[in-house]
């Protein structure tokens, strides 16, 4: 985030394409042997373009009974904001979710249909996107069954809980929902930021009302300081709209906009703060917890800055209004949560590079004013996911670095995590990628030795040293005021390019991180074929790329291919009429890897926007039709999903007399069961926010 959301938020979150075999690797091959023997199910469902896995949290059952407790309350509070991402998102999430939830629980008919096959689909989509819009395109869903059929379901449900507004009769009610839900051309796309389009009126989300992109930037100019060193993240936590002709901020916070759910969240992290692991742990959560019932984003600032300063405690939360992907200008975060236990042994390999921050701000290829002369505060560890919600849920990050504030990671810090049984379940439900598009035995054979490990080092790199780097020069304005909608792309591709340019740097093998080059170039290998080739398959035909992750990566791979293309640096093959990627020359590889960074860096910099929109629009978006085709036909012989999300695990508390004994740790293995669960158990809002 910057948190990583490396491809799967990735999620990242920004996920990055992870292969399959962990070598050993000098001292520290513990940190990557897997457990084989499990016969733990992966995979519990798939339908569209999309599968659901599981996953598991080791060693929870070996927390001693404070410690699990915490995690209960935090993973409490955690479920209870997560239908704020549904409203976020867009404005009908919430009722056209809660009529889906209706049919599906209540509808009397035949079930056997194909058009409640379809039916069901499209609820799950809703419930993998948190709503109509894809997860990762942005498109608006298109039904696979009639607005006819779903009235017949809808007029048969005689079950009361539909959510209709005051007053409104049924027919009126569906007739409301008709165009949102049929009509491609109404809120077709949840962020827009093609280049020409105003991004916040051409937006179907839901940050914003009655308020054109021109409106929103004037209010906050007029608002922040440039001679504030310490800029709270203006709008960051709140909804801008226009009454009376004036803008107004509709603060999300206790007593506020989402009330319902706050009030919830808070309660749940009083709980945890009572059972905090240390003094830093519960100063951190109780500024959390003022920062709700406030609004104050000074107060966001300051729980932040305690945040980063914990490093001790084994368990760890975020939960807040944290990544700002969903808006086109980068100031409103989505709602999202995640609870972790530190996994001390894997956090070996991600704390070395921490350690070593300095030594790679250092020799990077930056332009000398544009380096940290003292890198500060930057911590990293490996976790557990004990539970996920909001928006990295069920679409989750690999990698996660924060804060985001760019003085607060300056000043003080920032923590930078990876999401270790995230990537081991990825991993153990892999598919056949490799063998379709890898153009030789050889290459298969280092990405299956050495990829995984490449994959992890990519992601922690990015996320401890990526993120971390680099500063911007006194008096240039925060990315989001200077780059506007191409700061997530451009900041993602920094971070990306960061860990590429030193996966082929001796140091890593030095520091006993890797055990020779062989790890890096199976990584060259891996990114590039994904930034080129295999992430077309995210794209319906005709589409171009949206996503900023998306974007980065085939910004930062066709870039290089077409800077080194007069020497073939990366070159393109046929054979059997099917295209391959194939890199010759590693070393000038990642030369050309530290120009793109050099550059990337002076306009982040400098705050360069007309030089960062011309490298986002002319590699980033584009799509060759004729190559995109062929990937998708190579991938619909596969079989394989394209996007991957997961059920949580499910936390029981054990009580005698009132009195938590225990905290037991279940894994469902229906997502449409978990979804309803949820449904029933956390949904505090009202429909109609």
């Amino acid at each position: 985030m910057t948190a990583g959301r490396l491809p799967t938020r990735a999620w990242l979150g920004s996920l990055l394409l992870v292969a399959v075999v962990l070598p050993a690797c000098g001292t520290l091959s513990a940190l990557f042997e897997k457990d084989s023997s499990s016969a733990f199910e992966y995979e519990a469902d798939r339908f569209a373009d999309l599968r659901v896995l599981r996953y598991q949290v080791p060693g929870f059952e070996q927390l001693d009974l404070e410690k699990k407790k915490l995690c209960y309350y935090l993973y409490e509070a955690a479920l209870s904001g997560r239908e704020i991402i549904y409203d976020q998102k867009y404005r009908y999430n919430l009722p056209i979710k809660r009529t889906l939830e209706q049919i599906v629980r209540h509808y009397p008919g035949n079930r056997e249909t194909e058009d409640f096959r379809n039916f069901m689909v499209y609820v799950k989509r809703v419930w993998f996107s948190n709503g109509i819009h894809h997860h990762y395109s942005n498109t608006k869903f298109k039904p696979g069954f009639s607005f006819e059929t779903f009235a017949s379901y809808v007029r048969a449900t005689t079950a009361p809980g539909f959510p209709l507004r005051a007053g409104q009769t049924q027919d009126e009610f569906l007739n409301e929902l008709r165009p949102i839900m049929f009509d491609p051309a109404v809120d077709a796309k949840l962020v827009n930021k093609d280049k020409g389009a105003d991004l916040v009126a051409d937006s179907a989300v839901n940050f914003y009302r009655d308020v054109n992109q021109a409106e929103v930037e004037a209010f906050y100019a007029a608002m922040s300081d440039p001679s504030d060193p310490r800029p709270p993240s203006y709008g960051l936590n709140s909804q801008l709209v226009k009454r009376d002709g004036q803008l107004v901020e509709r603060v999300w916070k206790v007593g506020g906009m989402y009330d319902a759910a706050l009030s919830k969240v808070v309660y749940w992290l009083k709980k945890a703060a009572q059972v905090a692991e240390n003094e830093a742990q519960r100063k951190a959560l109780e500024l959390l917890i003022a920062y709700y019932e406030s609004g104050d984003l000074r107060v966001f600032d300051e729980y932040n800055i305690a945040w980063v300063a914990d490093t001790s405690s084994d368990v760890d939360v975020v939960n807040g209004f944290i990544e700002v992907y969903n808006d086109a200008l980068g100031y409103r975060g989505s709602f999202e949560s995640v609870v972790s236990v530190r996994d001390p042994v894997a956090t070996q390999r991600i704390q070395k590079i921490a350690d070593h921050a300095q030594w790679f701000e250092d020799n990077s290829p930056l332009l000398p004013e544009h380096k940290k002369a003292e890198v500060k505060g930057i911590t990293g560890k490996s976790i557990n996911v004990v539970v996920e919600s909001g928006d990295s849920s069920p679409s989750t990050p690999i990698g996660i670095n924060l804060p985001n504030a760019n003085w607060i990671r300056k000043e003080h810090g920032s923590k930078s995590v990876s999401l270790g049984n995230i990537v081991n379940a990825y991993n153990q439900a892999r598919g056949n990628a490799l063998a379709e598009f890898a153009y030789t035995k050889e290459e298969q054979k280092l990405s299956k030795q050495y990829g995984e490990l490449g994959g992890h080092l990519h992601t922690d790199m990015h996320e401890v040293i990526g993120h971390a780097s680099g500063q911007i020069n006194p008096g240039v304005g925060t990315p989001k005021e200077t780059l506007k909608n191409y700061s997530s792309t451009l900041e993602e591709g920094r971070a990306d390019l960061v860990a590429l340019y030193y996966l082929l740097d001796p140091k890593l093998v030095e520091l006993g991180l890797m055990p020779n080059l062989d790890v890096g170039r199976a990584q060259y290998n891996g990114y590039i074929r994904n930034g080129l080739l295999l992430q077309l398959r995210r794209l319906e035909p005709g589409e171009q790329i949206e996503e900023d992750h998306m974007r980065n990566r085939q910004l930062v791979a066709k870039w290089a291919y077409e800077q080194g293309a007069d020497r073939k640096v990366i070159e393109f093959k046929q054979r059997d009429g099917k295209t391959y990627v194939v890199i010759n020359d590693y070393e000038a590889l990642r030369g050309l890897f530290g120009d793109l960074l050099r550059e990337i860096q002076r306009i982040k910099s400098e705050g360069d926007f007309e030089a960062g929109q011309r490298l986002v629009e002319t590699y980033g978006v584009k799509v060759d039709p004729e190559l995109h085709k062929e990937v998708l036909e190579r991938f619909d012989a596969l079989n394989e999903a394209a996007y991957s999300g997961f059920i949580n695990p499910r936390l029981v508390p054990v009580q005698q007399d009132g009195v938590i004994t225990d905290v037991q740790i279940e894994y469902p293995n229906d997502f449409t069961e978990q979804m309803l669960e949820y449904a029933e158990r956390y949904a505090f809002l009202p429909a109609w926010n």
